[in-house]
């Protein structure tokens, strides 16, 4: 089956009516910081948040995993290069459609960590990139609080 995105209607449709499954990558340097981007998007529009996406109908985990780190890191890493860290439920007021639409996403999260330098990053969903420790994320007021989340272990279901 080929993976083809909605048209907007029909994809309103979906994100009033269902949760949406997506990926988030928490992706580890060699010395530990954790790689966020400044959303472009809605939803979490300006906040820093770690890079992911949805799966698409019909997609795998394993294949979405890979076509997401394509897009989002400009690398094509494969889902054993990484760690399951838990199964999380996000719900946001709005949607990459609107502000009126609310989204729901069931996120699988996991852990990448690079041994490798990631020199140019895409800029489809990000504005900018930084690199911060655990403890810059959690105190950070412009890191959104899901991806805060991914270091609270009382705030996911863990695997």
């Amino acid at each position: 089956m080929t993976n083809t995105f909605l048209d907007q209607d029909t994809f309103k449709v979906v994100v009033d009516s269902a949760p949406l499954i997506s990926i988030d990558l928490v992706v580890r340097s060699a010395n530990g910081t954790v790689l966020l981007g400044k959303r472009t998007n809605r939803p979490a529009k300006g906040f820093w948040f770690v890079p992911g996406g949805r799966v698409l109908k019909g997609e795998t985990l394993a294949n979405a995993f890979s076509r997401l780190t394509l897009a989002e890191l400009g690398i094509e890493l494969s889902i054993d290069q990484a760690d399951y860290l838990g199964l999380y439920e996000h719900f946001y007021h709005d949607s990459a459609l609107c502000e009126s639409t609310s989204t729901h996403y069931v996120v699988n999260a996991f852990v990448i960590t690079l041994n490798q330098d990631i020199t140019e990053l895409p800029q489809e969903q990000h504005s900018d990139y930084r690199w911060l420790s655990q403890n810059e994320l959690l105190s950070d007021k412009q890191v959104h609080e899901h991806s805060k989340w991914y270091f609270m272990n009382e705030k996911g279901y863990l695997a």
